[in-house]
C-alpha cells in the first residue's frame, strides 16, 4: 500500500474541487466524517486524502451514497475526484 497524506474537511474538499456544496449535503458530510485515520473507517463514515486526492468510505455501499451526494456537482468540479472504499 502506498502513502496516502492529509485530513480534509468537507471546506477543503469544495476548495480543492471549486465547488459549493448545498447546506444539507454539508451537514451530512460532516456528520460522517471520521478524524482519526488511525483506525479503520466504520460505517458509514468517511476520510478524504490530500495526497493522493481520494475520498475513502468504510464499504462499497457507503461510497455509492457519497458518490450520489457528490454526482450533482460533477459538472462544476475543477478537478478529478476519487471515491474509494476499505471493504
Amino acid at each position: 500500500m502506498g502513502i496516502m497524506l492529509g485530513n480534509l474537511s468537507v471546506k477543503d474538499i469544495e476548495t480543492r474541487l471549486g465547488i459549493t456544496l448545498s447546506a444539507e449535503d454539508v451537514a451530512v458530510l460532516q456528520e460522517k466524517r471520521q478524524e482519526n485515520v488511525s483506525v479503520p473507517l466504520a460505517s458509514g463514515k468517511w476520510h478524504c486524502f490530500d495526497i493522493p486526492f481520494m475520498f475513502m468510505a468504510a464499504t462499497r455501499d457507503d461510497a455509492l451514497m457519497f458518490a450520489d451526494i457528490f454526482g450533482k456537482y460533477t459538472g462544476q468540479m475543477h478537478s478529478k475526484f476519487s471515491i474509494g472504499f476499505e471493504r
